[in-house]
C-alpha cells in the first residue's frame, strides 16, 4: 500500500503524465516501434510502481533514465508497506475505501440495535412535528434534569443549588458520597437506556448528573410535602421557600425532555431514609408536588385528598401508581390526573371497518361540530360537577363538561403530555383526545366566550381569542386514531342530535321567540289574536252558511 502526501504537487504530475499519453496516442507507432496503445497501458503500469530514491525523486518502472518527467523533490513522499505491487489497488482505492465506509457503518448499526432495549425507552424528545417557533413550552427555562439539556448556559445558575441540595442532604443524613457514587452506578446502563439516542457524557459524568439531579428533585418533593424549615432550608431561601419562582420550576419538571427515571429517584431516597424498599414513595410525593398543575378551576381540599388517596389505596410506603410501572414523574402525574381513567366502549364491528390512522386537523376529521354550532342546533352546554377535567357527559341533549382553568402553564402541559402519548408505544391517548375535543368545541373567540358564559372555561389569558389559539394549534398535526378514543361514543351521540333536524327547528323557535320575556308575551299575544281572527272568521262563515230562523 503507498501513502502519498502533498496531493496538489502530484495532481499537477498526473496530468502531465496523462497528456504525454494523449499526445502519444495519436502516433501511429511508439519511438520503439510499440504500438501506442500498448505504450498507454505499460506507462499506467509503470506509473503505479513508485518509488522512492535515495535522491527523493519518483521514478517510473523502477529507473531514474527518464530525467524530463522527474518531479520537484518536495513532489511526494512515498511510503511502500508490504510487498505489494498490485498495479490495480491504486486505481480501485476510493472504492474500497468508500465499501470499507458502508461496511463499518453497517456493523456499528448492528451492534447499535443489539445493544438497544427499545422496551425501557421512556424519556423522548419532543417530535419536530409538535414544536414552534417559540418553544418555551417544551425548553426548560430555569433548570434542567437529565442529558438533553445539560450544561446549557442559560440554566447553568441553577447548578449551585443542586450542590447546596446535595451538601443538605449529605449533611443531614451523615452520609458519605462514596455510597450514592456506587449506587447510581449500578443503575447506569440502566437508566442510560431510558433515553432517546446517545448521550455525550462520560460514566462519571453521567452518574455525577443523576445524583446531583434526582437529590435536588426529592428536596423540592419533601420541602413542599414536610416542610422546607424541617429540612434544613432558612424561610428567606430564594428556591427551596414557597416563592413565585417555585410555579416555574413546577412547569419546567413537568416537560418530557426533563424527566428522570423513577428508579434513580426511588433508589435516591431510600439510601437518605435507610430503607432500600422506597417504591411508591416518590410517586406519592410527586403528585402532591404537582397538584397546583392540575387543570381544575380548585385544587383539591385537604378532605378531598384524603378521599382520593384512600379510593386509590395509598399507604405510607406504597403508590399503586408505582405499582403499575411508574416511568418518571410526567407519566406519574399524567395518570394521577386520568386516576380511574376513561374506559373505551366495545366497538369490534366499528374497528373492523376502520384500520386507517387519520389526522386530527380541521381538513381532515373532526370528532364534534364547534360550540356555537351545537347550540344553534339546540344542544345545551353545563358545568359538571367533578374534578375529573376529562370525564364529559352527553344526556338528553345536555352536554356536561367539568370546569377547567386556562392559565400561562397549560399550553405547555398539555404540549408535553401529548408528546408523550404520541411517543411512548404502550400508552392510551386520553389527554390527546380530550385536548382534540376541545379543538372541535373552540373554532373561535365566540365559542370561548359561550363555554365561559356557561361555566366551562376560565381563563387568565389576555383574552378569548387566545385560548382559541391556543387549543387550534396544540392538536395541528398530532397523528391520532378517532376510533380509540374514549370520546368517540359520546361525539357520535352529540352529532346524531345535532343532524335531528326537528332539534334545529326547535332551537331556533326558542331561540327567535323564547329568548326573553317580552319576546315571549308577543308570541302568546300573537297567537291569541290569531286564534281570534280565525274564531271571527269562523263565526262570520257559518253565519252565512247557517242563517238564524
Amino acid at each position: 500500500m503507498v501513502a502519498v502526501f502533498n496531493k496538489e504537487l502530484l495532481s499537477w504530475y498526473l496530468i502531465t503524465v496523462k497528456l504525454r499519453e494523449t499526445v502519444e496516442s495519436a502516433i501511429p507507432k511508439s519511438p520503439t516501434g510499440v504500438p501506442a496503445l500498448e505504450f498507454s497501458e505499460r506507462s499506467h503500469q509503470e506509473l503505479q510502481k513508485l518509488q522512492q530514491t535515495p535522491s527523493g525523486h519518483v521514478v517510473i518502472g523502477g529507473k531514474d533514465d527518464n530525467p524530463g518527467l522527474k518531479p520537484p523533490a518536495d513532489l511526494v513522499q512515498v511510503v511502500i508497506k508490504g510487498d505489494s505491487e498490485n498495479p490495480e489497488e491504486g486505481s480501485k482505492q476510493s472504492e474500497s475505501d468508500w465499501v470499507i465506509s458502508i461496511k463499518e457503518k453497517l456493523e456499528q448499526a448492528r451492534e447499535d440495535d443489539a445493544a438497544s432495549s427499545w422496551s425501557k425507552l421512556c424519556i423522548y424528545k419532543v417530535p419536530h412535528y409538535l414544536r414552534e417557533s417559540d418553544d418555551k413550552a417544551i425548553v426548560p427555562q430555569i433548570v434542567s434534569l437529565g442529558p438533553y439539556h445539560h450544561g446549557k448556559k442559560r440554566l447553568r445558575q441553577m447548578e449551585r443549588h443542586k450542590w447546596r441540595s446535595l451538601h443538605h442532604v449529605l449533611k443531614r443524613n451523615n452520609q458519605d458520597l462514596k455510597l450514592y457514587l456506587d449506587s447510581v452506578t449500578e443503575l447506569e446502563e440502566r437508566a442510560r437506556s431510558c433515553y432517546q439516542g446517545p448521550t455525550n457524557l462520560t460514566s462519571n459524568e453521567f452518574v455525577e448528573m443523576m445524583i446531583l439531579d434526582g437529590c435536588f428533585v426529592l428536596e423540592l418533593f419533601r420541602g413542599v410535602a414536610e416542610g422546607f424549615k424541617n429540612l434544613g432550608y432558612p424561610r428567606n431561601d430564594p428556591i427551596f421557600a414557597m416563592r413565585g419562582s417555585m410555579h416555574s420550576i413546577q412547569r419546567d419538571m413537568i416537560m418530557i425532555e426533563n424527566q428522570l427515571p423513577l428508579f434513580i429517584l426511588d433508589r435516591l431516597l431510600g439510601l437518605q431514609l435507610n430503607d432500600p424498599d422506597q417504591t411508591g414513595l416518590v410517586a406519592k410525593l410527586a403528585v402532591r408536588f404537582f397538584d397546583p398543575l392540575m387543570p381544575n378551576d380548585e385544587p383539591l381540599s385537604e378532605n378531598d385528598r384524603n378521599k382520593l388517596e384512600s379510593s386509590l389505596g395509598y399507604a405510607t410506603t406504597f403508590d399503586p401508581l408505582s405499582d403499575l410501572g411508574g416511568l418518571h414523574c410526567l407519566e406519574v402525574f399524567r395518570r394521577s390526573l386520568l386516576r380511574t381513567g376513561p374506559k373505551l366502549a366495545p366497538r369490534i364491528w366499528m374497528r373492523r371497518w376502520s384500520h386507517n390512522r387519520r389526522v386530527a386537523d380541521k381538513r381532515r376529521q373532526q370528532l364534534i361540530h364547534c360550540a356555537t354550532e351545537l347550540k344553534e342546533a339546540g344542544i345545551k352546554f353545563k358545568k359538571r360537577k367533578t374534578d375529573r377535567f376529562w370525564d364529559i357527559k352527553f344526556k338528553n341533549g345536555v352536554l356536561m363538561i367539568p370546569r377547567l382553568l386556562i392559565h400561562d402553564g397549560t399550553k405547555s402541559l398539555f404540549l408535553n403530555l401529548i408528546a408523550f402519548e404520541q411517543c411512548h408505544f404502550d400508552c392510551s391517548n386520553d389527554i390527546t383526545s380530550y385536548v382534540i375535543f376541545l379543538d372541535n368545541l373552540i373554532n373561535s373567540p365566540e365559542d370561548v366566550a359561550y363555554l365561559h358564559y356557561s361555566g366551562i372555561i376560565e381563563h387568565w389569558l389576555g383574552s378569548d381569542a387566545e385560548v382559541a389559539d391556543l387549543f387550534n394549534r396544540l392538536c395541528q398535526e398530532v397523528v391520532f386514531d378517532i376510533n380509540d378514543s374514549y370520546l368517540y361514543q359520546l361525539s357520535a351521540d352529540v352529532n346524531s342530535y345535532y343532524n335531528h333536524k326537528w332539534n334545529a327547528w326547535r332551537a331556533t323557535l326558542k331561540h327567535k321567540y323564547f329568548s326573553n320575556p317580552w319576546a315571549i308575551i308577543s308570541f302568546i299575544a300573537a297567537v291569541v289574536l290569531l286564534l281570534l281572527t280565525s274564531a271571527q272568521t269562523f263565526y262570520a262563515v257559518y253565519a252565512y252558511y247557517r242563517p238564524s230562523s
